[in-house]
C-alpha cells in the first residue's frame, strides 16, 4: 500500500535543478532509508516530501491530497520532521521544546492538555531524555540534543517520520540506540519511517525498503537484497565494493572496497563514499 509518493516532481534552487522528473514511492508501515552521495538530492527531496520548500512543478502526494492544497495542521498530524540541521532553541529547557510537537492539536489559546503532558513524557522516555527535561537545550551536549529534537517528533503522533540522517553528531551506541528506537516504532506502532542515511550497512540493516539516488534521479530502488549490490554501489558511488553477509542479520554489507580511479574527481565525492561504507554499529 502506498499513500505517500511524488509524480514528477522537479525541484531546485533558483535556477539551479537537484531533482528532474522524479516519481517515488514510499512504502507504508515500513522503514524507508535515501542513500547516495553528497549534492545528490537526498536532503532537497525530503524537504519538498515534507513542504519545507517547494517544488517547481509535479505533486507531491499523501492520502490522494497533493500537500500544497492541504491544511497546514491537518498536514502536521500525518508527518513530522526532523531536519539535518535543526533550528536553535536557545533559551528553552528541554521540556519545551519537546511541547512544540503538540503544535498542531492545540485549540484556542494553545494550553497544553493532560494529553499532551502525557504524550511528551512519553516521547522523552522513548528517546532516553528524560533527565533533561527541565535543563536548557544549549547545555546538551550535540549527541544529546539530538535525541530531544527526536523527541519533539515522536511528541507530534504522526504516522509518517522523516528524519535527515538522524544520527549525526551521535557516538557508535547512541546511533544503534536511535536505529533501534525507530526501529521499534515501525515495528510496534505501524509508523512509516523516512530518513537519509550516509552508512551505507545502516541502511542495509534497519531498512525494507532503500532509494538509490545520484545527480537527482533514483539509480534503484527496492529492498537491500536489490540496492546493496556490486553494480549499483559502482554506479552511485564510484566504488568497486566487496559485498558479504552480516552474521547477525544474513542482509548484505559492505566489507570493503577500492576506489575507482578516474571516477572520482571532487574531494567532496570522496568524502561521501568514505562515510557512506563506515560501519557504525
Amino acid at each position: 500500500m502506498v499513500r505517500l509518493y511524488t509524480d514528477k516532481v522537479t525541484i531546485g534552487y533558483g535556477e539551479r535543478l537537484i531533482v528532474k522528473d522524479l516519481s517515488v514511492q514510499i512504502p507504508d508501515k515500513q522503514i524507508t532509508t535515501i542513500i547516495g552521495p553528497n549534492g545528490c538530492g537526498k536532503s532537497t527531496l525530503l524537504k519538498a516530501i515534507t513542504r519545507i520548500i517547494s517544488q517547481q512543478s509535479g505533486a507531491v502526494v499523501l492520502d490522494g491530497m497533493n500537500i500544497s492544497k492541504e491544511n497546514t495542521k491537518v498536514l502536521a498530524k500525518k508527518m513530522a520532521i526532523l531536519p539535518q540541521t535543526p533550528e536553535s532553541a536557545s533559551g528553552l529547557t528541554v521540556g519545551e521544546l519537546v511541547s512544540y510537537g503538540r503544535f498542531p492539536y492545540q485549540k484556542g489559546f494553545g494550553r497544553l492538555t493532560k494529553k499532551d503532558y502525557e504524550v511528551i513524557d512519553w516521547a522523552l522516555d522513548v528517546t532516553g531524555t528524560t533527565d533533561f527535561k527541565f535543563r536548557p537545550v544549549d547545555s546538551l551536549s550535540g549527541g544529546q540534543r539530538q535525541r530531544v529534537w527526536i523527541a519533539m517528533a515522536l511528541a507530534q503522533e504522526t504516522d509518517i517520520i522523516f528524519l535527515d540522517e538522524p544520527t549525526t553528531y551521535l557516538d557508535m551506541a547512541h546511533q544503534l540506540e536511535v536505529l533501534e528506537l525507530l526501529q521499534k516504532l515501525n515495528a510496534e506502532q505501524e509508523r512509516t519511517i523516512v530518513m537519509v542515511l550516509h552508512d551505507l550497512n545502516q541502511a542495509a540493516r534497519f531498512a525494507d525498503y532503500i532509494i538509490a539516488l545520484k545527480d537527482g534521479h533514483i539509480v534503484k530502488a527496492g529492498n537491500c537484497e536489490e540496492v546493496i549490490t556490486h553494480d549499483v554501489l559502482k554506479e552511485v558511488f564510484h566504488i568497486d565494493a566487496e559485498i558479504g553477509r552480516d552474521p547477525r542479520t544474513n542482509k548484505p554489507m559492505c566489507i570493503t572496497y577500492n576506489l575507482l580511479k578516474g571516477e572520482c574527481q571532487h574531494e567532496e565525492t570522496i568524502d561521501s563514499i568514505y562515510s557512506a561504507v563506515s560501519v557504525n554499529y
